[in-house]
């Protein structure tokens, strides 16, 4: 649990000019934000039990049970990644006895690759897949990043 930060104007483009324009903590535009993000999340399949979203302005706050460490962590991510969004409160639990290790967070940069990143954490850039692997469905191609995008970087095996 806990609350990470994400660059506000980068990732994916859910709310329309009519949302971004809409008064940042009006009620109605909070809303309309929530079921945009559920109708987004629910793409990814991920395996969240109970999942409530709410919206504050730039801030979403995400409640729910997960299945797996990993599932909480996509969740966090994918939500952070969507362009208007620059926190997330994670309230989520994750439902099992003994959770796998936390994975790091990376703010992607200029110039970055996956296989750049799996050698800064591992040491190995040949070990890009496991990044990419930890990323999915978020991530469709492992040539596909940008700078902003926040990546999972799972514990080493």
């Amino acid at each position: 649990m806990g609350l990470f930060s994400f660059v506000k104007n980068a990732g994916a483009k859910l709310f329309g000019k009519k949302e971004e324009e809409a008064e940042a903590t009006s009620a109605e535009a909070n809303s309309q934000k929530e079921a945009l993000i559920h109708e987004f999340v629910n793409k990814f399949d991920l395996q969240i039990e109970d999942l409530e979203v709410f919206v504050e302005g730039d801030k979403a706050t995400l409640k729910g049970k997960a299945t797996s460490q990993a599932e909480k962590e996509k969740l966090v991510l994918a939500v952070g990644n969507i362009n208007g969004i620059s926190t997330v409160d994670d309230q989520l639990i994750v439902d099992v006895p003994e959770p796998e290790p936390e994975a790091q967070f990376y703010t992607v940069q200029r110039g970055d690759s996956l296989s750049k990143i799996s050698k800064e954490y591992y040491g190995d850039p040949m070990k890009y897949n496991d990044i990419f692997e930890a990323n999915k469905p978020m991530l469709k191609d492992p040539n596909l990043i940008y700078p902003g995008q926040v990546l999972r970087i799972p514990p080493t095996s």
